[in-house]
C-alpha cells in the first residue's frame, strides 16, 4: 500500500539485499525504517591491455549491472581520460569487487571506488543528517519510492526534528574503581540502575531502551568501557543487548587509528556505532568540549559525514566529504589515492614560494584602547575569492585566473557564507547568555573548525584534491591582504602594534568607539575584497615576552579585557590542556580579577586582590585542601614508549601504568598523571596516592609561572613569583 510522509533523514546505511537502508523521524514522531536501491559506479584507469584484463576478470561477477569505457575527467590531469567504468548494484558488491580488482591489479589507478555510501547517497539525491524529506514508499514492505529533499545544508535556521536523547554514565571513573551503577538521563528525567547482578541489568536496560526509544545515546566511557561491559554480560547472561534500531544488526565497531597532524600523533579509540540510532562517547567524541552535540550536528549537517562518524573524525575528514560531493555532482573522478607530487623547485623558488602567514612581532607590555580587526575566515576567503584548486591556475596574489569556481572554492563558498551569517546572527542577538546564542556559538564553533582545516588540507600529502603550491597560493594571497590592510590602517594614523596571519591589533589616540574605525574597514574590505570586521575595543591588553627571553616577542601569547568586560586570552597556561586544573583556574580567577577594572587607570587598585587569588592558592596546596583530581597533568604521547631515549614524566607514568595494570600508552594516546615526591603517580590506575606524597613543590612552581603571565605585565617577575611560593621571599605589601 502506497503511502506518502514527511519526515527527517536521521540514519544512512548500505545492506546488501535492500542496497540502503534509512531511518525517518517522521512528522507524526513515529520512527520508520525504509530500504531503497542505490546502483553505484566507479572507474579503472590504466594501459589498455590491462583494462582488457580487468575487463575479462569481473565478468560474471555478483552485483555487476554493466560495463563501458567513458571519457572523465581528473583535476590533475590536463586531458580528460579514457577509463573503464563499472556499474554495480549495490555498495556492498562494489566495494567488495574494488578490494578483489585492487589485490589482483595493484598497478591500475581507481577512481570513486573508497567513498562512503553517505556520499553516493548525498551526491546523488542531496540527503544529509537531518534532511526534511518528503517520502513516498510502500508501507507494507517498507520500500521507498521516492525521496525528495526539502530543505538545504545552508540553511540558517533549519527546521529540526524533535530528537529523543538519552545519557548514560557510571557512577564513578571506570579507570580509578569499578562503578556500581548506571545513571541515565532523558529530558531532565534521571534513573539509576544497579549493576550488582548483570541478568537483571540486561533486562531492565533492555525495557529502557524499548520504553525511551532514544535517537542518540550520549555515554561517557562508552567505547572503551560501557559497551565492552555490555557485550561481556550478553555472553555470561544469554541475554541480547537490544540497542539497535534495526533488529538484524549488532553493535558495530570500528577500529582505533593513529595518524599525524598539524605537529602532533593524534589516537582515536575504537568506537560503539548503532543502527537506526546513533551512539556518542562525549569522552571519545574529537571536538565535544568546543562545541557540544549542537556544533556535532551542524557538523554532519553540512558535511554530509553520519551524525556518529561526524563526532569522532576530525574536521578535515568533513572538508574530504564535502569535496568529494562536490567532485560527484560535477562528474569530475575522485582518486582513491592522489598521484599529484609537488613539482619540482630550487631553493630560492621554495624559499619564495613556502613564507607561511604573515606575522608582525607584537610590542611587548600593556596597551590601552587598542582595536583587533580580523578578516573573516581569511584563507577561505582567499581561496573562494581567489579560486584557488588543483585544476585552475594559480593566482599570484588575491586575484582570481578564473570566473568558474574549481572543485575547492566551489564546496567551501557555501560553508563560508553560512558562517558569515550565523556570525551576523550572533552579533544581532541582544543577550549572549541565552539557550539561543549558545547554540549559535557551538554552530559557529563547527563551521570555523571546518574553514581551519581547509587550508591545511590542501597541503596534506593524502588529500584527494590538495596541492601544495595551492596551499603556499593561499599564504601568499593572504600575506597581501595583511599588508593592504596595515597600509590602509596607517594611512588614517593608526600605530599598528601586532600583525598576526589574520588580525591586526591597532590604536590611534582618541579611538574608543566602534565608529572610530568604521572607515578603515570599509577601505580595507574594498581594496581587499574579502570581509573585514571589528572583533572588538580592548580597554587594555598584555603582550607577553617568551619564558626563556624578557625582550623576545611571541606572537601569540596575550591576554586582554574588551569594553564589555569580557576576557580574551591565547597562548597562555589556562589556555593549555596539559596542564592541572588548579592552576587554569586560579589564573583565570585573577584575570576575572583585574577585568573588573573599568579601565587601566584602575588595575592597581584590583592587583592586590589578584595577588591574594594566587596567595590562597598557595595556602590551600600547603594544607593539602586542592582535590587531587584538580592536580592531575594530562599529556600525550607522541611514539611507541620504547622509542623514547630519555624518560620524561609522562613517559614514566605510561610505563608505570602499563607496569601495574597491563594498560599499553600508544602513540597518540593521552596519560594522565601526578607529580609525587618518588617520582610520577598514573592516574589512570585504581587507587589513589598518599596525598601527603604529592610534590607540592612542583606544583608551587607551575601556579608561579601562571600568575607571572598575569603579574608580568605590571612589573611583578615570574623569579620573584617563583621565590615567594617557595617561601624565599616577602610581598607583604601586596597581601594588605
Amino acid at each position: 500500500m502506497e503511502s506518502q510522509a514527511r519526515g527527517w533523514l536521521l540514519d544512512l546505511y548500505e545492506d546488501e539485499q535492500d542496497g540502503v537502508r534509512l531511518w525517518f523521524i517522521l512528522d507524526d514522531h513515529s520512527r520508520i525504517c525504509l530500504h531503497w536501491p542505490l546502483p553505484v559506479t566507479f572507474y579503472v584507469f590504466g594501459p589498455p591491455e590491462r583494462l582488457h584484463a580487468v575487463c575479462l576478470a569481473v565478468r560474471g561477477a555478483a552485483g555487476l549491472i554493466r560495463q563501458s569505457r567513458a571519457e572523465k575527467t581528473d583535476v590533475f590531469k590536463p586531458e580528460p581520460l579514457s577509463v573503464l567504468r563499472l556499474e554495480m548494484d549495490n555498495p556492498v558488491r562494489q566495494r567488495r569487487l574494488f578490494q578483489q580488482l585492487k589485490q589482483k591489479f595493484p598497478d591500475l589507478i581507481y577512481y570513486d571506488a573508497d567513498l562512503g555510501v553517505h556520499i553516493h547517497h548525498a551526491a546523488k539525491h542531496g540527503t544529509f543528517p537531518m534532511a526534511l524529506c518528503d517520502l513516498r514508499y510502500d508501507a507494507e514492505t517498507g520500500e521507498l519510492f521516492n525521496l525528495a529533499v526539502r530543505n538545504e545544508r545552508w540553511d540558517i535556521f533549519p527546521l529540526e526534528p524533535p530528537l529523543r536523547v538519552l545519557s548514560i554514565r557510571p557512577d564513578c571513573d571506570p579507570k580509578k574503581k569499578d562503578p556500581v551503577a548506571l545513571i541515565f538521563e532523558q529530558a531532565g528525567h534521571g534513573q539509576v540502575l544497579r549493576m550488582r547482578e548483570p541478568d537483571r541489568l540486561m533486562e531492565r536496560l533492555n525495557t529502557l531502551i524499548r520504553k525511551t526509544d532514544p535517537d542518540l545515546i550520549l555515554t561517557e566511557w562508552g567505547d572503551d568501557w560501557l559497551f565492552p561491559l555490555l557485550q561481556t554480560f550478553e555472553e555470561k547472561t544469554n541475554i541480547p543487548l537490544l540497542i539497535n534500531r534495526d533488529a538484524q544488526r549488532r553493535l558495530f565497531w570500528r577500529k582505533e587509528v593513529t595518524y599525524f597532524s598539524y605537529g602532533q600523533t593524534i589516537h582515536r579509540g575504537r568506537a560503539a556505532h548503532l543502527f537506526g540510532r546513533c551512539h556518542i562517547d562525549t569522552r571519545n567524541a574529537t571536538m565535544w568540549r568546543d562545541y557540544g552535540l549542537d556544533g556535532t550536528l551542524e557538523s554532519a549537517r553540512v558535511t554530509t559525514l553520519p551524525i556518529e562518524q561526524s563526532a569522532r573524525v576530525s574536521s578535515g575528514s568533513g572538508i574530504s566529504a564535502m569535496q568529494m560531493i562536490t567532485a560527484l555532482e560535477r562528474g569530475v573522478l575522485v582518486p582513491e589515492q592522489k598521484q599529484q607530487i609537488e613539482a619540482e623547485k630550487n631553493g630560492l623558488a621554495l624559499i619564495r614560494a613556502d613564507r607561511g602567514g604573515l606575522v608582525y612581532q607584537p610590542k611587548i607590555g600593556l596597551h590601552v584602547d587598542v582595536a583587533q580587526i580580523d578578516f573573516t575566515s581569511m584563507y577561505p576567503a582567499v581561496i573562494i575569492n581567489g579560486n584557488i584548486s588543483p585544476e585552475i591556475p594559480l593566482p599570484d596574489g588575491l586575484m582570481p585566473t578564473s570566473t568558474e569556481l574549481g572543485v575547492v572554492p566551489q564546496t567551501l563558498k557555501p560553508l563560508y557564507e553560512k558562517r558569515v551569517e550565523l556570525k551576523f546572527q550572533l552579533a544581532e542577538c541582544r543577550d549572549k547568555s541565552t539557550p539561543e546564542a549558545a547554540r549559535l556559538r557551538a554552530r559557529l564553533s563547527a563551521l570555523k573548525w571546518l574553514l581551519v582545516v581547509c587550508f591545511g588540507f590542501l597541503g596534506y600529502k593524502n588529500a584527494r584534491f590538495g596541492k601544495i603550491e595551492a596551499h603556499e597560493a593561499v599564504t601568499r594571497g593572504g600575506r597581501e591582504a595583511l599588508l593592504i590592510a596595515k597600509e590602509v590602517c596607517e594611512a588614517h594614523g593608526f600605530e599598528v602594534l601586532h600583525l598576526f596571519v589574520d588580525a591586526l591589533w591597532i590604536r590611534r589616540s582618541g579611538c574608543r568607539h566602534k565608529d572610530d574605525y568604521q572607515q578603515v574597514l570599509i577601505e580595507i574590505a574594498e581594496r581587499t575584497k574579502m570581509k573585514i570586521n571589528l572583533d572588538g575595543i580592548f580597554r587594555w591588553i598584555a603582550f607577553l615576552p617568551s619564558r626563556g627571553n624578557d625582550a623576545q616577542p611571541v606572537p601569540n601569547r596575550y591576554f586582554g579585557v574588551f569594553q564589555d568586560g569580557a576576557l580574551k586570552i591565547r597562548g597562555i597556561e589556562s589556555r593549555r590542556g596539559d596542564l592541572p586544573v588548579w592552576v587554569a583556574e586560579t589564573q583565570l580567577e585573577m584575570l576575572s580579577c583585574l577585568a573588573k577594572a573599568s579601565d587601566a587607570r584602575q588595575l592597581p587598585d584590583y592587583l592586590p586582590q589578584a595577588f591574594r587569588i594566587f596567595h590562597a592558592a598557595l595556602a590551600s596546596l600547603n594544607a593539602g585542601q586542592v582535590p587531587l583530581e584538580q592536580l592531575v597533568l594530562t599529556c600525550r604521547i607522541s611514539q611507541e614508549l620504547e622509542a623514547y631515549k630519555s624518560r620524561t614524566p609522562v613517559v614514566r607514568a605510561a610505563l608505570q601504568l602499563l607496569e601495574r595494570t597491563g594498560k599499553r600508552t600508544g602513540a597518540g594516546q593521552k596519560v594522565r598523571f601526578l607529580y609525587t615526591l618518588d617520582d610520577v603517580y598514573a592516574w589512570d590506575q585504581p587507587g589513589y596516592p598518599d596525598p601527603e606524597r604529592i610534590d607540592r613543590r612542583r606544583y608551587r612552581e607551575l601556579l608561579a609561572r601562571a600568575a607571572g603571565s598575569v603579574l608580568y605585565s605590571f612589573g611583578i617577575p615570574q623569579k620573584q613569583l617563583s621565590d615567594y611560593a617557595q617561601g624565599e621571599l616577602q610581598f607583604p605589601l601586596m597581601l594588605r
